[in-house]
This record gives C-alpha cells, sequence and structure tokens, in this order.
C-alpha cells in the first residue's frame, strides 16, 4: 500500500524520517561538539512535530506554505536552545517555542487590531495553560488561571475571544434544507439609536450589580452561546450549579431593570 503523500512547502511529508531517542540524543551530541550537518538531520527529523502543531491552525490561513515555514522557525528556535542535561523530552520542550512563533505570527498578520494588553494576557493564559498541561497532565480550568494569574475569569475569557478568527455576516449559521438563515438575518435592527442607547446603559448598569461570576456565566450562556455542560467544565463546577447561578442572575436582572 503507498503511503500517504502531502506535500508543503515542498517536501514529500511521506519520506520525512523519524529520530528514536537514541539517534535524538547522539545528534545533539554531535551538535552541541559543532557538527552542522547534525543540526540539519535534528531540523528533518521533527519536521513530522511541526506538521502535528500545524493541524490545528489550518483554518487559519489559506496558505499553509508560510505557517510551515514559520514553525520551523520555532523548531530551529528549539534545537538551539536545547539542553540534554535538563533531562526532559526533546517535544516537551519544543512545542511551546513552535506554537510561540505561530501564534506570534498568525496575531501580527491579524486583519482585526486588538489592544497591546489584551493580546499579552492572551498569550500569558495559553502559555500558563500549556504548563500546567505538560506538568499535570489534564486541561486547567479558568479558574486556575485566574488564581496564577490574578486576573478575574472574565478578562480571560475576554482575551482569548480577541484571539479568535473574525467571521463575515454571510456565514450561513443554520440550515435546514430549505432557505439558509446567516449571520446578518439576526444582526439587530439599530435604527431607533436613542432607544436603543437608553436600553444599553440600563442593562449595563444592571449587569454591573451582579456578582462577577453571574456575569461570566450569563455573557457565556447568552453572547457566545456555551452549554451550561460547557460552562460548568471551565468554571469546575457542576452543571447544576451553573443552572442555579444562571436563574438567579436572570432574576436578579429583571429586578434591576424595573
Amino acid at each position: 500500500m503507498a503511503k500517504y503523500k502531502v506535500e508543503i512547502s515542498g517536501i514529500d511529508t511521506s519520506k520525512i524520517p523519524v529520530l528514536n531517542s537514541q539517534e535524538m540524543n547522539q545528534l545533539f551530541e554531535q551538535y552541541k561538539n559543532g557538527d552542522a550537518s547534525a543540526r540539519n538531520r535534528l531540523v528533518e527529523g521533527n519536521l513530522k512535530l511541526v506538521l502535528s502543531i500545524l493541524k490545528r491552525f489550518h483554518h487559519h490561513v489559506d496558505n499553509m506554505d508560510d505557517l510551515f515555514q514559520i514553525g520551523c522557525v520555532g523548531l530551529l528556535k528549539a534545537i538551539d536552545n536545547f539542553d540534554l542535561s535538563h533531562g526532559v523530552k526533546f517535544s516537551t520542550y519544543a512545542v511551546p517555542m513552535i506554537l510561540g512563533e505561530v501564534r506570534r505570527y498568525l496575531r501580527d498578520n491579524n486583519s482585526v487590531r486588538v489592544s497591546r494588553s489584551m493580546r499579552e494576557l492572551a498569550y500569558k493564559v495559553l502559555k500558563y495553560q500549556e504548563q500546567y498541561y505538560l506538568k499535570n497532565g489534564i486541561e486547567s480550568s479558568l479558574n486556575d488561571v485566574s488564581k496564577e494569574l490574578d486576573v478575574s475569569v472574565y478578562d480571560i475569557v475576554q482575551a482569548l475571544e480577541s484571539l479568535r478568527d473574525p467571521i463575515s455576516i454571510f456565514e450561513p449559521i443554520y440550515s435546514d434544507g430549505g432557505d439558509t438563515i446567516y449571520l446578518v438575518d439576526q444582526i439587530e435592527d439599530k435604527s431607533d439609536t436613542a432607544t436603543t442607547v437608553s436600553m444599553r446603559i440600563s442593562l449595563d448598569d444592571a449587569i454591573s450589580e451582579l456578582d462577577e461570576r453571574s456575569q461570566y456565566i450569563l455573557d457565556e450562556r447568552f453572547v457566545l452561546g456555551k452549554t451550561q455542560m460547557e460552562i460548568a467544565q471551565d468554571l469546575n463546577i457542576s452543571q447544576a450549579q451553573v443552572s442555579r447561578i444562571e436563574k438567579g442572575a436572570v432574576k436578579q436582572l429583571k429586578k434591576n431593570l424595573r
């Protein structure tokens, strides 16, 4: 049976070599002793690591060749700075460096400008989540991140959402085989500006009187459209608790708006 073949940046991925641990260690020793060819072999032997990381970003760019080149820059940095004496696997060390290069590239080439402080917070969150997973083998909750970085859960969510790609208002959001509903169809008519502004101010004031967790749950449920179960996992609490907090928050909002 023929190997599955994909070409990226002129490289036939089916022919990329894979190095075992012993070969990796030997090549690193040779490279540290001045053998430049060992560096080239380390790069070639870890290109599949770069490709495996890029899979999660395939929807961010039209041309994966560019992203592959950026991932290779991260790989080269990892190879040049890796120290065998630390006793960790190269992939453990390299993955965050490759991810960092790719995310910086996507950030700097994003068509939507996000404030520097929000971008910095988003990447601090991502870095902590990666380190937490490597150390504990499980995903960190938003509460864990909040305590570690000393920022609110709401700010963390907003920062992470700022990294999402914008979508077209003509993006189809529902179709049952008949007429397709597009995002533009769900956009509110704001022709009555004075009334809209007044209502928005009243709503903002009412929401500001809620506690931080209630604000976060309402935002996740009714702005981002998450399920109660998804929010429960983010907050590391039960779905029943999320439901209770949501009902209480909605009840309090109605009271505040009267």
